[in-house]
């Protein structure tokens, strides 16, 4: 994979301006973590990388996670998989899944611990179940690069952790909006402070401490 690039892009809304002009270079194999306070526009920088790299077979956790309700576990995960089958196979697949998929897709359950909701809806389940299945869709679709708007902010410690781990062994290259800035520096290699729409702070995480971190989510 080559460098992802934005270059002088910006954001209005409304008439007002939310984010920008800014220009920032990922490499293949760089984790950021995007941080800043509720409303710096971290979410909608997320969204401007996805619109201009989409092509490049990048996967999204949105915030509001995208899930489909009344669909199952399994079949939100298999979302990510959608492009890589015929329509014939996923029409299937709706209404009975074939075993290899299942094969495919369970052991991603198993390993975010939410493998005994497989079948169940996803509007039934809890914020942080539903985080996981967002999560496990994305490592079944196993795109070039991870697009995540704070992935695992309804996770406890030791969930959040696992779920950390998992997407970022499948994804060595990704962009993660982190509310958590322990887990930030622990997970990703360099940290992008977004504060009123521009750059604050780009730096290696290993230069960083949390305290460093911390002024940028100051009110």
């Amino acid at each position: 994979m080559t460098s992802l690039t934005l270059h002088e892009v910006v954001a209005d809304y409304g008439e007002g301006r939310v984010l920008g002009p800014l220009s920032l270079t990922l490499s293949p194999g760089e984790r950021v973590a995007l941080v800043g306070k509720s409303g710096a526009g971290k979410s909608t920088l997320l969204h401007l990388m996805y619109s201009h790299w989409r092509h490049r077979n990048a996967a999204l956790i949105p915030q509001q996670l995208g899930l489909v309700d009344t669909l199952s576990t399994f079949h939100n995960v298999y979302m990510g998989g959608l492009p890589r089958h015929s329509i014939h196979h996923n029409l299937i697949t709706l209404a009975r899944p074939f075993r290899r998929d299942i094969d495919a897709i369970f052991p991603l359950l198993e390993r975010l611990e939410i493998a005994d909701k497989c079948w169940n809806r996803a509007g039934e389940l809890s914020g942080g179940q539903r985080q996981r299945i967002a999560a496990a869709r994305a490592l079944y679709q196993a795109g070039s690069v991870l697009l995540a708007d704070e992935p695992v902010s309804s996770l406890d410690g030791p969930q959040a952790a696992a779920a950390m781990t998992a997407l970022t062994e499948t994804y060595d290259t990704a962009v993660l909006a982190m509310h958590d800035v322990e887990l930030a520096l622990r997970f990703c290699d360099r940290v992008i402070g977004i504060d009123q729409g521009t750059i604050a702070l780009d730096q290696p995480s290993r230069r960083l401490a949390t305290s460093d971190v911390l002024p940028l989510y100051a009110s």
